[in-house]
């Protein structure tokens, strides 16, 4: 079960969220902290004396130390605990994704909401307690965003995503089964998701390399093939698809081998 502290410089905002925490059976154990000083403490206390923390729920705006600035912190920690904010300040959703955060609540929480946060911070868990070939935790293998739909969150994999348009202060990411608006630019997902083979064709699009199925190169112009979508790739990134290419190329079986232009394999 997990174990979670809960952070809010608003006394009846903090003992509502440690109430709704307790109320959730997959939770074992919840403390709590009236600001980020006195979490930041409690959470290096716990870490020296061996104790477990698997996420933090807190605020963003607290005097002194706010919760960014918190998140911040977290980097210099070994193993640190997961983060969701719980604000009721819509504007910090972007920093936030950037430093990290597991989710964004805001106030006042819906209990399902909350509810589809603990199981992000649960399945984030698993992950990383479970070892992969490497013996290494696989908790970077993916990640879930969440999507408003109707009023409901669905989670997306990221896996699942096969490129991502930039729509004004919007992205969309597409997947085989449709697409999904999320309010985020598009440099901010791209800085996030580069590790896991995601690299930008265009100043609006950002593509997963996994799921490139074709590359053509035609009088200095290039474009990729994407299950249906023949997308262009810009002047400026066109050597960079290009290396990917060569890359690829290069690695794949000799049966799987291809002239370039050709199918990646």
């Amino acid at each position: 079960m997990l174990r979670v502290l809960a952070v809010d410089d608003e006394r009846p905002a903090l003992e509502e969220l440690i109430y709704l925490l307790r109320e959730d059976p997959r939770i074992g154990e919840v403390t709590g902290a009236g600001d980020a000083s006195s979490a930041l403490r409690d959470l290096s206390r716990m870490l020296v004396e061996g104790e477990r923390l698997d996420a933090v729920f807190l605020d963003i705006r607290m005097p002194g130390l706010d919760g960014l600035d918190f998140t911040r912190l977290l980097t210099g920690f070994a193993a640190p605990p997961l983060v969701v904010f719980v604000t009721a300040h819509d504007d910090c959703a972007v920093t936030a994704y950037e430093l990290g955060a597991l989710d964004y609540l805001l106030k006042p929480v819906r209990p399902e909401r909350l509810a589809e946060a603990v199981r992000r911070v649960v399945e984030a868990v698993r992950r990383s307690d479970t070892p992969g070939e490497d013996g290494e935790g696989r908790g970077a293998d993916d990640e879930m965003i969440p999507v408003e739909l109707g009023g409901r969150t669905r989670l997306v994999s990221r896996r699942a995503v096969t490129h991502v348009e930039a729509q004004g202060d919007y992205v969309r990411l597409h997947t085989a089964d449709g697409g999904y608006l999320v309010r985020m630019p598009l440099s901010a997902l791209t800085k996030r998701w580069e590790a896991a083979g995601f690299i930008r064709i265009h100043r609006s699009t950002l593509v997963a390399s996994a799921h490139i199925t074709e590359v053509r190169f035609d009088g200095g112009r290039a474009a990729v093939q994407i299950g249906e979508e023949l997308l262009p790739v810009s002047r400026r990134h066109t050597r960079e698809v290009r290396d990917l290419l060569i890359r690829k190329f290069h690695h794949s079986p000799p049966e799987e081998r291809e002239a370039p232009g050709g199918r990646l394999g």
